[in-house]
């Protein structure tokens, strides 16, 4: 039971580091960015071609976050900048085509086969009468200092400050002097790389990469977002917490262990028919 709760918590994590990107971007730019899961999927093809070329794991990781946050730079630039102004269906198309983009380029430079990656291999360690993998305690540990470290930098920071301006009211903020442009920018820059160390810990636990390996924890983090209250950086950690424990916990009962991510998405419907604007989401006012 003890071991079930760590692997929860630690998925949780996973779930919420990519679920940080989809709130972010949705809460500044009012978008929803569904190629944001196929940028793990371009930082563990990162990792596996820097460990084909003897490179060290650790560099592998390094090179994983900083091209994640390059793409994630100009897919912004590239694809999203120029519909700023365009409809909320036409950017959401625009983001499906970019995901099936990155996807056939994976593809075609590294074929359609899964590939093992082998980052590190962890021991366990003993808690309480319970075999914890030592590689889930140290998802479960950096990834809440990661988390902490991201609430405080959007608290605290100039720039953090900017961007809740943004969030509140883009044209208002604007007016104030602040870079809207370039507040976006980053905020696309952070969350490519939170998902670029969603995808290392995602690694740790899955050892293997493929084209479609962002797809579906993609799908499962916008559920998280949405859980928790999409637009809601607590909001997004919470919902990643609680779906990554269901999926676990579902998991280990063999009656349900087929139906885990049935569950999952049954969750996110009841929680939406009880409170549509999620755990932590707050009403918001719409101008006309």
């Amino acid at each position: 039971m003890l071991s079930t709760l760590f692997d929860g918590l630690s998925l949780g994590a996973i779930y919420a580091l990519i679920a940080l990107g989809y709130t972010m971007v949705y809460g500044i730019a009012k978008m929803l960015n569904f190629a944001h899961g196929d940028i793990i999927m371009v930082g563990a093809y990162t990792i596996l071609t820097t460990l084909t070329m003897n490179g060290h794991p650790i560099i592998g990781v390094v090179a994983a976050v900083l091209v994640c946050t390059v793409a994630g730079i100009v897919i912004e630039k590239v694809a999203y900048k120029p519909l700023r102004g365009a409809s909320p269906l036409a950017v959401l198309i625009t983001a499906i085509g970019v995901s099936y983009f990155l996807q056939s380029v994976a593809q075609l430079i590294f074929g359609s086969k899964s590939q093992a990656v082998q980052l590190a291999s962890f021991g366990t360690v003993k808690i309480a009468n319970a075999e914890i993998n030592i590689g889930t305690l140290i998802t479960l540990v950096v990834g809440a200092v990661i988390m902490i470290a991201l609430t405080l930098f959007v608290k605290y920071t100039r720039t953090g400050r900017a961007m809740q301006a943004v969030s509140e009211d883009r044209g208002a903020a604007q007016l104030m002097g602040v870079n809207v442009n370039k507040i976006i920018m980053i905020t696309f820059a952070i969350g490519s790389a939170l998902a670029a160390a969603a995808g290392v810990f995602y690694l740790l636990q899955i050892p293997a990469v493929s084209p479609t390996l962002g797809s579906m924890p993609g799908i499962k983090a916008f559920a998280a977002a949405v859980i928790g209250g999409i637009g809601s950086i607590p909001g997004a950690m919470l919902g990643g917490v609680v779906l990554g424990v269901v999926e676990k916990f579902a998991l280990s009962v063999p009656a349900l262990a087929p139906y885990a991510t049935a569950i999952e998405f049954a969750l996110l419907i009841l929680i939406l028919l009880v409170r549509p604007i999620g755990i932590l989401g707050k009403k918001r006012r719409e101008k006309v």
